[in-house]
């Protein structure tokens, strides 16, 4: 070894030891754990938060997603898209399942198209009289108006684009050209209908298109400016939570003018969170909680009928990168960023581990073109998979979190359980899922998603105080920390605000 080589020798020695710095920084604890609480239901709308939001919306019943089922009441048999769709309409069915549902796809206070069990829609065949179901892309022909019986609104006729009403004339043949205007509603007319609401859904995409392009803005204004004000920041800041996770949609990056039915005006409530939070030294986890096509299906994800088409192409991804681009280059250089969730609760198998893996990858990227201080959340896929699935991603990249969701609900293993067996659940089990995703070499862990509610029956006010405890200890113990859903909620326990205010938790 020759003097010369020494210096290239320090210099390799010491970026080895830099990479090995930064190898140990991604995995080692922050020098504070998170205790935080997500804004649910504020700037991606959930109803069952704030069911008055949709109050003013006429026929608030009949939103985009309804699931719907027609009994003919002549034929005393369900109307059914046969075959699931891509053929006729018949109304023979004694039962009523998948192929007899109908979701509706809202077009005006009373005008709808109706997607089937296969994704077609609803029409006349060629502009004559047959109803079929055969178009993947609905148009005037698509379209029918449902007309309810006024003093029972579950009895209807549908007025097809021609103008004339849908008949059952037998149970194997429903057509377009009933013509009176007249009906006694009574059961021997064929163009009447019992219409069942089997499935709704009050997400954001419900709430905008149900109010319409002249309503939606004032009414979605007015929410983002009252619903989380700052001193709600003020509060949750001399409670003991340190952080907020707010979920937002995809929309957000094209305000203020984004794509229709959303409205614009959700940008500028992220904005003033950052200016409270900065104010009261709160930290913000931004979480893309609704991603362009749905990557749950589920309508706090955007879903305008519970279609999962998210990660289905190339452009979805990149559409998707893009918005991830815009929240992490606008928010990069303010001190109130924490961290950056690349998507909520995507859902296996709809999305697969390799479409997931490269959306990371890329969101990832896109985080660290700006930042390489905030953390980069990914959030593990709900249904089967394997909790370790993200790995050999994660534990290579820098300041990387896993997100899990604990709830002890949506599943029946949770029906019959009595106060102590929930504690022993989240004491036994929860400690052990929670200890098996923590691991050296691995991400740290996040438990993005808890709540001190569950299935039982009579509770006393000393039995959520437990529950609650017994998450927050075990909850506590993971490597980046844990938020609450949520902070504002029409249940009361299902809001950490009212939670804290009567005594129920105590940070």
């Amino acid at each position: 070894m020759t003097s010369q080589s020494l210096p290239k020798l320090s210099l390799a020695f010491f970026t080895f030891s830099c990479l090995l710095s930064l190898s140990v920084a991604a995995r080692a604890t922050p020098n504070f754990k998170v205790r935080a609480v997500s804004l649910g239901g504020w700037l991606v709308t959930e109803g069952w938060i704030k069911p008055s939001l949709f109050d003013g919306i006429i026929n608030k019943d009949l939103l985009d997603g309804t699931q719907v089922q027609f009994l003919s009441v002549k034929q005393g048999k369900y109307v059914c898209a046969e075959s699931g769709g891509g053929t006729i309409i018949v109304a023979n069915r004694t039962s009523a399942s998948g192929w007899e549902t109908f979701k509706l796809w809202r077009v005006s206070e009373t005008e709808f198209q109706f997607r089937v069990f296969n994704r077609e829609f609803v029409g006349l065949q060629n502009g004559r009289t047959d109803v079929v179901a055969v178009a993947t892309t609905p148009g005037e022909s698509e379209t029918f108006q449902i007309v309810r019986k006024s003093d029972d609104m579950n009895r209807v006729r549908i007025m097809a684009s021609n103008g004339f009403f849908l008949q059952a004339k037998t149970q194997d043949l429903v057509t377009a050209d009933f013509e009176s205007n007249n009906t006694t509603w009574g059961n021997d007319d064929p163009s009447v209908f019992v219409m069942n609401i089997v499935g709704t859904m009050q997400g954001e995409f419900q709430v905008t298109n149900g109010y319409g392009p002249v309503k939606a803005p004032t009414v979605m204004r007015e929410h983002w400016a009252t619903f989380i004000t700052e001193p709600d920041f003020q509060f949750i800041s001399s409670s003991g939570l340190n952080a907020v996770r707010i979920p937002v949609g995809w929309w957000i990056a094209s305000d203020p003018s984004p794509p229709p039915p959303f409205v614009g005006g959700s940008l500028k409530a992220l904005d003033n969170a950052f200016t409270w939070a900065e104010k009261y030294n709160v930290k913000i986890v931004i979480d893309l909680h609704a991603a362009p096509g749905s990557q749950n299906g589920f309508e706090h994800s955007g879903s305008r009928d519970g279609s999962q088409e998210w990660g289905q192409s190339n452009e979805n991804i990149q559409q998707t990168v893009a918005v991830i681009d815009f929240l992490a280059s606008r928010y990069a250089s303010r001190p109130g960023l924490l961290a950056v969730e690349l998507i909520n609760e995507p859902l296996a198998p709809g999305v697969t581990l390799d479409i997931l893996t490269k959306y990371y990858k890329a969101g990832y990227d896109t985080v660290r073109k700006y930042t390489t201080s905030a953390y980069v959340v990914m959030s593990n896929r709900l249904g089967p998979m394997d909790p370790h699935e993200l790995f050999p991603l994660a534990s290579g990249l820098q300041a990387v979190v896993v997100d899990v969701h604990y709830y002890n609900l949506f599943s029946s293993i949770f029906d019959s359980m009595t106060v102590q067996q929930n504690i022993d659940y989240v004491n036994s089990n929860r400690t052990s899922e929670l200890n098996n995703l923590t691991t050296a070499n691995g991400p740290l862990t996040f438990v993005g998603e808890w709540v001190a509610e569950w299935r039982v029956n009579g509770a006393t006010k000393e039995d959520y105080q437990r529950f609650a405890a017994a998450q927050l200890e075990v909850f506590g113990r993971a490597s980046f920390g844990w938020s609450y859903w949520t902070l504002k909620n029409v249940r009361d326990h299902w809001s950490i605000e009212w939670m804290i205010q009567n005594g129920y938790i105590a940070l």
